[in-house]
């Protein structure tokens, strides 16, 4: 197959597809000083390029290698900016341009340089000199070369799809031929057809992927338009099934459901991308595809994790979290996953993955999967819920009810856990039943492991009071309240940790329910202000 974009150096930037993300004015004033703040971390540069110095975390350097940060600069196009821009880009390109190893060439960090330097080429070449322009052009055709080639061999998941994006997007940013454009486009389709499910979700099953993807794909198309270029004929079907998937998974309060890595969101992201829904409905009542649930009644919503990982490739980054729900109530979230930290180390990032850090039940302080320690296989999940089955009745004017129950503790204890819940026709109760059975289905009395826990993280902008061994109260800002009672098992507060506060790791408080037999029951009863 031929280079997406010619080797000439004579090859010409022909459009600048736009970036939809947020801009942070400080940001770029603060990298004019030589003061780089990326991922919740500052790097005093001064006159250095910052590639010359020790960088204080992984991510960081994520961030500074993916050029991503270029966006912030639009909000100042100053000689003073476009000449700062160019020269760390410059530096990158000797002491990066060529050496193609370390984070600097990661598959994802590569693509996502690539569509930033697209995108944010007028900026870049603002009264550039000939000689950086060929520099810059030449940097590009080897950046694609390499992505075209390590797309190929890539594991699935994210970075392959997103490296099949810029080079799609090079194709029609670049002089090329038709053929070359033609090509790029149908590498694109085929990961998109694999990579997009059927009912809009992404195989990673992080609702946070989806938005990540609208950012890149919403460009793409509106450039192959603006050019009057065919579009990929799997470009547009992507995105319309896309939006549909994301509203799934989008609370009443605009955030988005934290489940499989996915963090917290700026709202003017969403928004930067919902403007251009046009596949406005109500939201489905469940991803068979991607395996998830949606009960929603009056002003409540619950979103439920009913699925696993098809290939260990692609639970890299997934959380041991089946079963576990998320509850919203007018503009509050009440109960929550942990969700993924947004700027922490890796120690952090494991922890968020385990069972503990998810509304589900724990057994014996063991999660649901197994997740690798092994440095040459990765941090995949090597044992765990390979079944889920699951029973729902919906009514229009009754109770809606979902059952379902996973394998992931079957191979070590031979049983399996099974909940149920229920959410009233006026979305003002939801009832609630977690059992741990064998596989026949009858209750395990008896040889169930001790402890087994049912977790409920209580968001961490709610109040949680305990009223007596059996009830608490979750108490928002504005006065809106749900009472959590249980008539079987003990609950109390247990102190917890939400990580994807967009601060920072926080302190939080989780309401512990501990099992006294094979089975418990309660309710979130909803009580106005």
């Amino acid at each position: 197959m031929r280079p997406v974009v010619a080797r000439r150096s004579s090859a010409r930037l022909l459009v600048a597809p736009t970036d939809l993300r947020a801009i942070d004015g400080f940001v770029a004033d603060e990298m004019l000083f030589g003061r780089y703040l990326l991922a919740g971390r500052v790097v005093e540069a001064g006159d250095f390029s910052p590639f010359a110095l020790p960088l204080p975390s992984e991510l960081f350097a994520v961030r500074l290698h993916s050029f991503s940060w270029l966006r912030h600069l639009r909000g100042n196009k100053s000689e003073e900016n476009c000449a700062k821009a160019r020269t760390v880009i410059d530096d990158w390109i000797t002491r990066h341009g060529r050496r193609r190893s370390g984070v600097s060439w990661d598959l994802d960090v590569a693509a996502q340089r690539l569509i930033a330097w697209l995108c944010h080429s007028p900026i870049v070449l603002h009264s550039a000199s000939a000689g950086f322009y060929r520099r810059y052009l030449t940097s590009l055709n080897q950046q694609v070369r390499f992505l075209r080639q390590a797309a190929q061999t890539a594991p699935d998941g994210l970075p392959r799809l997103r490296a099949r994006i810029a080079i799609a997007m090079a194709s029609v940013s670049m002089e090329c031929s038709a053929g070359t454009m033609r090509a790029a486009g149908r590498a694109l389709d085929r990961e998109l057809d694999r990579q997009i499910l059927p009912d809009g979700g992404h195989v990673s099953r992080n609702p946070q992927v989806l938005l990540e993807l609208l950012f890149d794909l919403l460009p793409l198309r509106q450039t192959y338009i603006n050019l009057g270029h065919d579009v990929p004929p799997k470009l547009i079907p992507a995105i319309d099934r896309i939006y549909p998937a994301l509203r799934f998974f989008r609370h009443a309060d605009g955030d988005l459901a934290l489940f499989n890595g996915a963090t917290s969101v700026l709202a003017n992201d969403l928004m930067a991308v919902l403007r251009y829904d046009e596949t406005a409905g109500q939201p489905f009542k469940a991803l068979p595809h991607s395996q998830f649930q949606r009960l929603s009644a009056g002003e409540t919503t619950v979103i439920v994790d009913t699925g696993f990982f098809d290939s260990a490739d692609l639970s890299r980054n997934g959380h041991a979290g089946c079963l576990s729900f998320e509850l919203s109530s007018g503009r509050n979230r009440f109960i929550v996953n942990s969700g993924a930290p947004r700027f922490a180390g890796n120690r952090f990032r494991q922890l968020a993955r385990e069972t503990a850090a998810h509304s589900t039940v724990g057994m014996a302080d063991r999660a649901s999967c197994r997740i690798s320690r092994s440095p040459f296989l990765g941090p995949i999940f090597t044992d765990g819920v390979t079944k889920v089955d699951l029973t729902r009745d919906v009514g229009p004017e009754t109770s809606d009810r979902l059952t379902a129950s996973h394998n992931g503790y079957l191979g070590r204890f031979g049983v399996l856990h099974e909940r149920q819940i229920r959410l009233s026709a006026d979305g003002s109760r939801l009832l609630g039943r977690d059992r741990i059975v064998l596989p026949d289905g009858e209750l395990a009395n008896g040889i169930y492991p001790d402890p087994a826990i049912a977790r409920f993280h209580v968001h961490p902008a709610i109040t949680l009071t305990q009223i007596d061994e059996n009830t608490l109260r979750l108490e928002a800002a504005n006065g809106e309240c749900w009472i959590f009672n249980t008539i079987a098992g003990k609950a109390g507060v247990g102190e917890d940790i939400f990580f994807a506060d967009p601060a920072g790791v926080r302190h939080s408080e989780q309401i512990e329910l501990h099992f006294d037999g094979p089975e418990v029951v309660w309710s979130l009863t909803h009580h106005h202000a």
